[in-house]
């Protein structure tokens, strides 16, 4: 079987002694899961009593998808097809020799937050299809269980991924990283697209330039930048322009904080001169009475009145609450009537959400930003607003922090102190009346 180029480069990392962890493709066509099927059934012929692990975010989707795929590596490789037997019901491939594969479902299920599910299993390595449609956690639960016979053959321990390109932990964790030319020694990413491999139809890339721009950017020409997601609120074009909104006209000062919860998270503060952020400060670990002493500091440098600063009182925020006797801002009360009328949100920060994604879209909003690290963290935030359940009826919903927070890793700190300033457009106007 002929390999491509790029397939032969992650082959070498596939066998070395380093590398661990190793991403494949960021685009269509670009032979990832063969490349996968292709190693499986090597490992699994060499070293026998071994286990392995196939998955994806649906088991469903992985046995009429990636597993076609390994039963077509099969054939061209010319074995003799008594040397493996497929148990659909154990959806488990069983060699002669003793080694076998398991095909699991990696979907993160509500139910099964912590993947228990996947329990002690122990596996000498495992390939992953598509894992931009698997959150991280996944990922490093099954990267835990391989532990199984390595010792024995000598072997080190290996995670291979494929994926497409995708706004989420993947571009974090690999992506960026590998562009920046920041890569860990033991992580590899490397990028396969349909113009890497020879061996596919040419009607395949006909299909694919009759997608749409966003879409023929991803699949067809390895673009990361773009997202295809119809969820997202703030399109990129806007994310940068909050960076360069100059024209943004001064205002009232008001100040937001995001308050660290258990020491997990950082608290966020964020001074604003209308809609222009002035200041901001973060203190990765913090008391209480810290949070509250530099808020406190802050306003008084900016003269803002306690009136104009509000907390995210969800958890220890409470407590700088009621030290400052500020406002308090909860996630998940009901949405705020608009000129008298009830709304169609499902919660407080759904509807700040919603409108501070809308004014950032009409570049109204600005915040001058210099540190590189930081614009990044908050780009990769933005990114993440999206709509919640956009094909059903009923009140407008964003996608939860927890979720956000699998997607990227960490907790999107920026954006909720960004957000909460809508809290203020949304008070009705105080009319003094004389006689």
């Amino acid at each position: 079987m002929k390999l491509t180029k790029k397939q032969t480069v992650a082959t070498k990392y596939l066998a070395d002694k380093t590398t661990t962890e190793i991403l494949f493709g960021g685009g269509a066509g670009g032979a990832k899961s063969s490349l996968g099927s292709l190693w499986l059934i090597d490992r699994c012929t060499r070293f026998p009593g071994t286990r392995w692990l196939m998955g994806r975010s649906r088991l469903k989707t992985l046995k009429e998808t990636t597993l076609n795929t390994y039963f077509d590596i099969f054939k061209k490789l010319d074995l003799d097809p008594n040397i493996h037997d497929y148990n659909q019901q154990k959806s488990t491939i069983y060699y002669s020799n003793g080694s076998e594969i398991l095909l699991k479902d990696l979907f993160h299920y509500p139910s099964d937050p912590h993947y228990d599910e996947l329990g002690s299993l122990e596996i000498t390595g495992a390939f992953l299809d598509e894992v931009n449609q698997i959150d991280e956690k996944g990922w490093n639960i099954v990267k835990s269980r391989i532990r199984y016979r390595l010792d024995e053959y000598g072997l080190t321990p290996k995670i291979l991924g494929s994926c497409n390109p995708t706004k989420n932990w993947v571009y974090s964790r690999f992506y960026k990283p590998w562009k920046d030319g920041t890569l860990p020694e033991y992580r590899k990413f490397v990028q396969a697209l349909l113009s890497d491999n020879p061996y596919i139809s040419e009607h395949y890339r006909e299909n694919l330039l009759t997608l749409d721009e966003i879409s023929k950017q991803r699949l067809l020409f390895g673009e990361w930048e773009y997202d295809d997601d119809p969820r997202t609120l703030i399109d990129r074009d806007s994310i940068e322009d909050y960076f360069k909104n100059q024209h943004v006209e001064p205002g009232e000062d008001y100040i937001t904080a995001d308050i660290a919860r258990k020491g997990r998270d950082s608290t966020i503060i964020r001074v604003w001169d209308g809609f222009t952020v002035i200041d901001r400060k973060e203190m990765k670990i913090s008391l209480i009475t810290e949070s509250a002493a530099e808020i406190r500091k802050l306003a008084n440098m900016y003269k803002v009145p306690m009136s104009q600063v509000i907390v995210d009182e969800d958890g220890i925020g409470s407590g700088v609450v009621d030290i400052l006797e500020c406002k308090g801002f909860v996630n998940n009360s009901r949405a705020l009537d608009e000129q008298g009328q009830s709304v169609n949100y499902d919660s407080l920060k759904a509807q700040c959400t919603f409108k501070m994604a809308g004014r950032i879209t009409r570049k109204e909003v600005y915040e001058e930003c210099t540190d590189v690290g930081l614009r990044e963290r908050i780009i990769q935030e933005m990114e993440q607003v999206k709509q919640r359940d956009i094909d059903k009826d009923g009140k407008l919903r964003v996608v939860p922090k927890e979720d956000v927070k699998a997607n990227i890793g960490r907790s999107p700190d920026e954006w909720d102190s960004i957000m909460m300033r809508e809290w203020f457009e949304l008070q009705p106007s105080s009319v003094m009346m004389w006689g």
